[in-house]
């Protein structure tokens, strides 16, 4: 395997104070999660490490970043939106297939705690590597849309006021203590 999870990138956590930048690292993040994915699919060995991090990575990570997007982003795109933007429609789709993104995420924890269980590669077992393939292919078309259409148009609609607040949210989801900006 090239993918590996030491070359998933971190997001620094200062750069929540810059939260339409922190949105586009935590898409990278996720993008590199699609490629370990794809690579596990195809995996001939067993490696109990990599596919527990896709693992946690799907029960901790993913549903926090939905929340992020569910629950902060996108309410605020909406209030910002012009009517010219006709956000409802890309909003409405990704919110539908956030719903998805769960439920698919919680089957492919199943099939991996499954591959831990006994040991097997991923690639070996046809239903796993469907899902990891599904999975990851499906999550970067998502991301693509959000990156083409979201953070540019959240870039040009959300006030300074926006993501200051946006920016407390996230941080907060996270644990993470925002210190008053020098100056």
């Amino acid at each position: 395997m090239t993918a590996t999870l030491a070359t998933i990138s971190e997001v620094p956590p200062a750069l929540i104070r810059r939260p339409l930048e922190w949105f586009a690292s935590e898409h990278y993040r996720h993008r590199q999660f699609c490629a370990l994915m794809h690579e596990l699919a195809h995996a001939d060995t067993f490696d109990a490490a990599t596919v527990a991090g896709v693992v946690d990575f799907l029960r901790e990570e993913l549903g926090r970043h939905l929340k992020d997007e569910e629950e902060d982003l996108f309410p605020l795109l909406r209030r910002r939106a012009r009517a010219e933007d006709d956000v409802d429609q890309v909003l409405g789709r990704l919110a539908s297939e956030h719903k998805g993104d769960l439920a698919h995420g919680q089957a492919l924890r199943t099939h991996l705690e499954r591959r831990l269980a006994d040991k097997t590669p991923p690639g070996r077992d046809r239903a796993t590597r469907v899902a990891l393939d599904a999975f990851a292919s499906q999550e970067l078309r998502h991301l693509a849309l959000e990156n083409a259409v979201v953070l540019p148009l959240a870039k040009l609609r959300l006030t300074a006021r926006d993501l200051k607040a946006l920016s407390r949210r996230l941080a907060a989801r996270r644990g993470i203590q925002l210190r008053p900006e020098p100056g």
